[in-house]
């Protein structure tokens, strides 16, 4: 019978080979070894044939899974520098007092994380001993993406080095006095100390591909020598199930990322359960890994267990630790020797006879307590390795026990995550197995007491002594003084109040056009960072490709297709866009690493990153919120923007909707524009507030949201309305009145207000006119450049009047006087102008595209939603029937004239 996955002569056929002979001699010696020694000596050979080659330089696939083995022999692990009984002291410290402040809060219920920090305590500390550079130093530093379950310990450690006090580890997750911790890494919460929200899983590790390319970018840009900086992310083997754990590996192995080091704490726990139940994470991971170019390295078994692997003769040891699933290793930890010995030694007889050469107490050494990530002297040995290895990033898939040191009620139980605190027995067991020297006296009322040395005690003395070689603090976020950019020159704004003419320009070029010219500016344009996932056609930037260059480390080892033409593709080594593919999720990432430049780096970076405006905020909205919480500033940019100006693309490309998204997130400062003249404005005032001399009280850890439209249209010229800068701004002016436009409506005819926003307000121009011409009505047109803004300055008129203070909302002002009713309309759903319809006096309606897109003309998809001219002037109709201003005929009349 044939084999099915034989290699058949067809498949050979395509891989010529010039000694048969040869290659049948090889294919007979695997064959004998196979039946004299069996199939697994076999597969040994062939592994290390394979390991041999790889190490050679030979052109083969990658050996994608090693054994379940520790990649760096015990013997070749190089001496730990320094004093290793004294950092195991500083480390029963730290485990003692993240421990002691999660338990002592949980009396208020705000909650807390144990076991995590208990797992992964030697990762850190061997860290923040040994390798991670504080800022202090020459250079940025390091960057340190902590895993956010992990952040008792950091604070501990913070505490013993004498930056945190007693009363804010008290303060732990109860933030609102002014003097608490938060709960996880936040760095709008405690901008001293955290760099890098992590504890929305995935976006940490996504985010340290990116800061690590980033650094190479500013290095490569001649904008600052960032060599010296290492990134590293310490990552959960649970957290690797989000997909945006690994969707960038390929992008860092393909840039050669050798500044970067994941640290995977891989306890095989999730938040509720085993990782990988009946399988096994380490190897799952190992594989994705290689597979993905990077270098890994495996830190599984602690020292006890040399002695097992000594013994192991036949390779039945690593046999069978390559076939237990993760959730018996994590049973092992819960069981009893006699457990171990028939479960895990008893279905083989090597096994079996090795077993009969251990104690009790050395088999639950090995499987209760001894870890790879358990041992300083393991880590520092793996983290040696990665930051000197070159030509691709390392990954340490370090292996360890989820809630180890806290005892038998919390080490692997599958509840330790939600597990809030530790009884007082519990804390005496912990203290006498770390043997730190805090009596039974000590615990006042049941309450368990901070442990500490002594502020020049000789542990904190090394502990600093050790941070100050290493450049200072960490984690630690420094915002460096640097001088406000210089203002571009008033030119490159003013030439969009001209208009455009008779030619049409959509705003989305007129955008480009204002950042070609900007970019250009001799003090700031190096500054700017261009962002596109992919469509830099779409959006009209082709033409920044020559002038500016694309990114890439490596330059441009090809001859562009079209580089016989004007705007030809090309890659440049210092090019200053960041083209990223097909990937809103990498975009993201590169904005936030550039927007935070300015504290990362000390480098101000202006990064702008336009995106189909339907693509981002849905898809992305996780990492704006990320953005806000690390203080980012920039512009974000929702190109082909609006439900109905994208024609023909239809129900997932058509937008109603970003911009309530965006009004969720209180870092974004959401624009809707509807002129070039606005855009101008708004990016103007942008890099003022941003970048520039900040008014009093004024925050500048903001960003920019503005959405920009594909439809040209003429764009008129700037009205020379007073206030009309403030209005932009803040979210509303008059563009002009029915006079102004050159209606002349009888004395008393009927009047109404129309608010547009972005594409919007040319259809309540023509409305304007309709109105005027066909039914008698004059109405007034208003240009709403942010309804989000509008609401949040009188959501805070609204807070000063519950202080007792008199302030009027701007949009109360602006529309003081204003005659009749007011109708809003945008190119989103209703809620969008609803936002302010609380604080504006006059009888309010709106219209807007609510429901799901469509594929058909802009005409036709108006009319579909209600939102053309059209339908405007039977919604104001409808208005002004209803306070008797107009017949209510009239409302029917239209209906019929218009086909509604």
């Amino acid at each position: 019978m044939t084999d099915p996955n034989a290699i058949q002569p067809s498949e050979l056929d395509q891989l010529p080979d010039r000694d048969p002979e040869e290659t049948a001699e090889w294919q007979a010696s695997l064959d004998a070894v196979a039946t004299a020694a069996g199939p697994h000596r076999a597969a040994y050979l062939m592994r290390r044939t394979l390991e041999r080659a790889e190490g050679a330089g030979i052109a083969l696939p990658k050996l994608l899974e090693t054994d379940y083995v520790n990649s760096i022999p015990t013997a070749a692990e190089p001496e730990v520098p320094g004093d290793e009984a004294m950092e195991q002291r500083i480390t029963a410290w730290n485990r003692w007092n993240a421990a002691a402040m999660v338990t002592r809060g949980s009396k208020y219920g705000v909650g807390g994380h144990i076991a995590t920090f208990a797992s992964a305590a030697w990762l850190y500390e061997t860290g923040f001993n040994h390798f991670f550079k504080g800022k202090e130093a020459d250079g940025s530093g390091d960057q340190l993406y902590i895993q956010g379950h992990a952040s008792p310990g950091i604070y501990a450690r913070a505490f013993l080095d004498g930056r945190l006090t007693e009363e804010q580890l008290d303060n732990f997750r109860r933030e609102s006095g002014g003097n608490g911790l938060p709960s996880y890494p936040h760095p709008r919460r405690l901008p001293w100390l955290w760099e890098f929200p992590t504890v929305s899983m995935g976006l940490g590790p996504l985010s340290a591909i990116y800061q690590a390319r980033f650094n190479r970018y500013l290095t490569n840009r001649g904008i600052k020598d960032t060599s010296a900086s290492h990134v590293w992310a310490f990552l959960g083997d649970g957290e690797m199930d989000e997909p945006e754990s690994t969707a960038a590996l390929a992008l860092a192995a393909r840039e050669e990322l050798d500044n970067l080091t994941f640290v995977i704490n891989c306890n095989l726990q999730r938040l509720d359960g085993p990782v990988r139940a009946n399988f096994k994470i380490v190897q799952e991971l190992e594989a994705q890994f290689r597979g993905a170019g990077w270098n890994v390295i495996k830190t599984l078994w602690g020292t006890a267990w040399d002695e097992l692997f000594q013994l192991d003769t036949t390779g039945a040891l690593v046999r069978r630790l390559r076939q237990v699933p993760d959730a018996q290793i994590q049973t092992y930890q819960t069981r009893d020797a006699a457990y171990i010995r028939q479960d895990f030694f008893g279905g083989d007889p090597a096994l079996a006879e090795m077993a009969k050469l251990l104690s009790d107490d050395k088999i639950l050494e090995c499987f209760h307590l001894s870890r790879g990530g358990h041992e300083a002297r393991k880590v520092y040995a793996a983290y040696k390795a990665a930051v000197e290895h070159k030509g691709a990033p390392t990954v340490i898939l370090a292996q360890t026990v989820k809630g180890h040191t806290l005892g038998e009620g919390f080490a692997s139980k599958n509840a330790n995550h939600q597990m809030k605190k530790l009884t007082v027995d519990e804390f005496k067991n912990m203290r006498d197995l770390l043997g730190l020297p805090i009596k039974d006296s000590d615990f006042v009322d049941g309450v368990v007491p901070y442990g500490h040395p002594g502020a020049d005690s000789p542990e904190v003395r090394y502990l600093q002594e050790r941070r100050a070689a290493l450049g200072g603090p960490a984690p630690a976020r420094r915002v460096h003084p640097v001088a406000p950019l210089p203002a571009p020159a008033e030119k490159a704004f003013a030439s969009f109040d001209k208009g455009s003419g008779s030619q049409n320009v959509a705003t989305t070029m007129a955008f480009v056009r204002l950042v070609k010219d900007l970019v250009r500016d001799k003090e700031t344009g190096k500054r700017w960072v261009p962002i596109v996932p992919d469509e830099a056609r779409t959006f009209g930037m082709e033409s920044l490709f020559p002038s500016l260059g694309i990114y890439s480390p490596k330059g441009q080892t090809y001859e562009p297709v079209d580089r016989d033409q004007l705007m030809y593709y090309k890659e440049a080594r210092n090019g200053q866009i960041l083209n990223e593919g097909i990937t809103e999720a990498g975009s993201m990432a590169d904005f936030i690493a550039a927007s935070t430049s300015y504290a990362t780096h000390g480098e101000t970076m202006i990064p702008f990153y336009i995106f189909y405006s339907m693509f981002g905020w849905q898809r992305t909205a996780d990492q704006m919120w990320q953005l806000g919480d690390q203080l980012g500033r920039g512009f974000l940019v929702g190109a082909t923007a609006g439900r109905t100006t994208l024609t023909g693309e239809g129900l997932q490309h058509a937008d109603g909707h970003s911009p309530v998204i965006a009004a969720t997130n209180p870092a974004a400062l959401t624009y809707d524009p509807a002129f070039a003249y606005e855009v101008a404005a708004i990016v103007k005032e942008g890099l003022r507030r941003m970048y520039g001399e900040a008014a009093p009280g004024e925050d500048q850890n903001v960003f920019y949201y503005l959405t920009v439209y594909n439809e040209p249209l003429p764009q008129p010229a700037k009205p020379s309305v007073e206030g009309i800068d403030e209005g932009i701004v803040k979210g509303l002016y008059r563009f002009n009145t029915a006079e102004s436009a050159g209606i002349t409506p009888p004395a008393d005819a009927p009047r109404i207000q129309l608010l547009g926003s972005g594409t919007a307000i040319h259809w309540a121009l023509k409305a304007q006119q309709l109105l005027a011409e066909e039914w008698g009505v004059a109405a007034d047109v208003w240009s709403a450049t942010s309804w989000s803004e509008l609401r949040r300055d009188a959501l805070e008129a609204d807070e000063a009047g519950l202080r007792g203070e008199e302030r009027v909302p701007f949009v109360r002002q602006a529309l003081q006087g204003a005659e009749g009713p007011v109708l809003a309309v945008s190119d989103y759903m209703r809620q969008v102008p609803d936002q302010i319809a609380q604080w504006v006096e006059q009888d309010w309606s709106s219209l807007g595209a609510d429901g799901f897109g469509l594929s058909d003309t802009r005409e036709a998809a108006r009319r579909h939603f209600g939102v053309d001219a059209e339908s405007i002037v039977v919604a104001a109709l409808a208005q002004l029937a209803k306070r008797g201003e107009v017949k209510a005929t009239a409302v029917k009349e239209a209906r019929a004239k218009y086909g509604l």
